[in-house]
């Protein structure tokens, strides 16, 4: 199997994968108003996925790093599709309910995790140091496309016909992704001496551990850390912001965040490009100030054009972002620690999500201008530390 075609199979799982994610996006919630009104119960949903991811991202880090890679993939997919198979078959057969639907979610999330842990450590084993943001940025095309553009609107669709049809799609699509996952080049699980004792936290805490340790990974993941902060303070209160000081009904706020993918499409065509000519540093620089810079127009804007465009070069620099960091933990981490220091990262970032939401909220309370300005402060910190902190990594892979 040439390293073209070990992509192309990882690259058509995640593709059938994020389909499955676009039209969960739209096709879940609409479930649970279907069962209840109670706008609590509604957003306890994703609540519940958010803090089951969190943890249980340790753990997952460890399987990734203590198995067999293909196979977690594959079948961690598979695992979730068989899920909403199941759950399609409540609905149909009307012995569907909210517990059961969390429950559902609760699985889901756990098996997502592995999913997307597996595919980020197989990556570097599929395409050379110097391609890895090349392949990166167009999963992330992939993944814009799928979730942003054809997954919600396909939901809307099928749930429209019936409550059970999305529910089947999502998971024929999860579980085709586990079939197709299976062609990958078999991986080795990491091998244990007889009478050794394998301890899940102290496995964990060598990732842990390996982060603190490295300046460039390290620093990425306090900044990854800071950089989520800054992305929830402005989109917790963003329907907020679109209805009230731009104008927007639903359709109108729906329509500003497909143009804003847009952006992200852009940047993930561009960031390869753009990385050959500028480096990791400067690139994670630029697209950090652009972020500060977009958000401190964004929170100005009384216009929905204007906010569109603000948003638009927002999401670019958040895939920029994305591809440079990802691309280059790829490149630094050794391959037998890469789950359980990209699941140390990953526990950063679902924190900093966490605590951009709760402050968003807060000082959305005093004016829906203010989250989005904290926000471009933030990513105005983060281009600093970049800046100060970077410096090793122009070396690697320009």
């Amino acid at each position: 199997m040439t390293w073209q075609r070990g992509f192309g199979v990882l690259w058509a799982a995640n593709a059938l994968s994020n389909l499955a994610d676009g039209l969960a996006f739209i096709a879940l919630p609409l479930l649970a108003a279907s069962l209840t009104s109670d706008a609590r119960l509604i957003a306890g949903l994703p609540l519940g996925y958010a803090v089951v991811r969190m943890l249980f991202a340790l753990p997952i880090g460890v399987w990734v790093d203590r198995f067999e890679r293909r196979g977690l993939l594959s079948a961690a997919n598979i695992l979730r599709g068989l899920a909403l198979l199941a759950l399609a078959s409540c609905f149909q057969f009307d012995g569907a309910n909210l517990l059961l639907l969390y429950l559902a979610m609760a699985l889901i999330s756990v098996l997502e995790g592995i999913c997307d842990s597996a595919a980020v450590a197989i990556l570097p084993q599929l395409e050379l140091p110097g391609n890895l943001d090349r392949a990166n940025s167009k999963i992330a095309a992939t993944q814009l496309l799928a979730d942003e553009f054809a997954g919600p609107p396909l939901g809307g669709v099928l749930f429209a016909a019936a409550a059970a049809v999305p529910l089947y799609s999502i998971g024929g699509l999860w579980t085709a992704a586990g079939l197709i996952a299976l062609a990958l080049p078999r991986g080795r699980a990491r091998s244990i001496a007889a009478g050794e004792r394998s301890y899940l936290w102290t496995e964990a805490r060598e990732g842990i551990s390996w982060l603190a340790k490295h300046r460039v990974v390290g620093a990425l993941a306090l900044i990854g850390g800071l950089a989520s902060v800054g992305y929830m303070l402005p989109f917790s209160i963003l329907v907020l912001f679109a209805r009230e000081r731009l104008g927007l009904d639903s359709a109108g706020y729906g329509m500003l965040l497909a143009f804003s993918a847009v952006g992200g499409l852009l940047g993930s065509a561009i960031a390869p490009k753009l990385r050959r000519v500028l480096g990791f540093k400067k690139l994670i620089v630029s697209s950090l100030a652009l972020g500060a810079l977009s958000l401190g127009v964004l929170s100005f804007a009384a216009s929905a054009i204007l906010a569109g465009i603000m948003l638009a070069l927002y999401i670019m620099h958040a895939v920029i972002w994305n591809i440079c960091s990802l691309s280059l933990r790829q490149q630094l981490v050794p391959e037998n620690l890469m789950g359980r220091v990209s699941a140390a990262g990953k526990v950063l970032g679902l924190l900093g999500l966490a605590l951009g939401a709760a402050a968003g909220g807060l000082l959305g309370t005093i004016s829906l201008a203010l989250p989005v300005a904290a926000g471009a402060v933030v990513f105005a910190f983060c281009a600093l530390q970049a800046l100060s902190k970077l410096e090793r990594a122009t070396g690697y892979s320009r």
